[in-house]
């Protein structure tokens, strides 16, 4: 919903609510599961409990989060692959459910064929993080730093596969770096590395947002098209020389073969969620914004992008 103000978007929501699709279906009629692949209290935690929260005020059933982390952000997926196509089992699909795959020697699902897409619905603000005592006071320091010192220096990501992961090797590609990644199941874990000392650096989402805020850790740089809005004074990727804009957009999916009638009340419930104003203001506080997309422009969207991220990850030559 790239042309709309949220105050717009919270008519077209009221709207939603409106239609008497869901009691024609009569579903749900039971809670519905929402498979978060990540640590709880990261940032797409906090966002999709928002959501479900406001899912079960409009359905006037559970939509209970399940936090199943680890594997990258993969295993959500993983677990559609054994729930009925019913409409009672969701999963965030994050970027890495796409590359995942194609870095495997045996891939553990088709993500064009094995899963229903539902709706599109934010991204994150990334940004790269060092303690505060660390000597680097910009990105271009820690990057040449890195450069100097071929090896040695390693950085903490979500998981292998994950855009952060994806990003950094691009970066290192980019400016000849040999540098070590260090794949953590979520940002508690991340930044528990990081204040410990057992890693350099963190390309992670706005979970690190807090320490920032606290003086416990210094962000030098954010991978949106524009600066943040919490961190005005903190230069975008692009502003440092590095012309790439990252944001991991993500939405929902359930098991493949999903009825039609279904789905589309699925998507009306979480379309209602997403225009929530109580989630609106989460997506504020996490700098996410809203990236809206139907089932038909999503399902489009997700074979785009499997096929963008072939072509990256084979230039790129990376293997699990």
């Amino acid at each position: 919903m790239p042309h709309l103000t949220r105050r717009a978007a919270l008519t077209l929501g009221a709207a939603t609510l409106a239609t008497p699709t869901l009691a024609q279906a009569g579903f749900p009629n039971r809670p519905i599961r929402v498979f978060i692949p990540w640590g709880a209290g990261g940032t797409t935690d906090v966002e999709l409990r928002a959501l479900c929260q406001a899912g079960s005020q409009r359905t006037g059933q559970p939509v209970i989060p399940e936090n199943t982390p680890g594997a990258g952000g993969i295993l959500g997926a993983q677990k559609l692959l054994s729930e009925r196509p019913d409409g009672y089992a969701v999963a965030q699909m994050p970027v890495s459910v796409f590359r995942y795959p194609i870095m495997a020697a045996r891939p553990p699902f088709d993500p064009l064929t094995d899963f229903t897409y539902l709706i599109h619905l934010t991204g994150y603000l990334f940004g790269v993080v060092v303690r505060a005592e660390a000597p680097w006071q910009t990105f271009q320091e820690f990057l040449a730093h890195a450069k100097a010192n071929p090896g040695k220096v390693n950085y903490g990501t979500p998981g292998v596969g994950t855009s952060l992961h994806i990003t950094m090797e691009r970066i290192a590609a980019e400016r000849e770096l040999d540098w070590t990644h260090v794949p953590f199941r979520g940002v508690a874990e991340n930044m528990q590395a990081l204040l410990g000392g057992q890693i350099d650096a963190v390309a992670d989402s706005s979970g690190w947002s807090k320490l920032v805020q606290d003086g416990k850790l210094r962000l030098l740089c954010t991978w949106g098209e524009n600066r943040a809005t919490r961190f005005p004074n903190v230069p975008t990727l692009r502003e440092t020389g590095i012309n790439i804009v990252s944001a991991s957009p993500y939405g929902l999916a359930g098991p493949k073969n999903m009825d039609p009638g279904v789905v589309r009340a699925l998507h009306d419930i979480f379309k209602a969620a997403l225009e929530d104003p109580a989630h609106l203001a989460v997506l504020d506080r996490l700098d996410m914004p809203m990236m809206y997309k139907n089932t038909a422009d999503y399902t489009a969207f997700v074979r785009q992008q499997f096929e963008e991220d072939k072509a990256m990850i084979q230039k790129l030559g990376l293997r699990l």
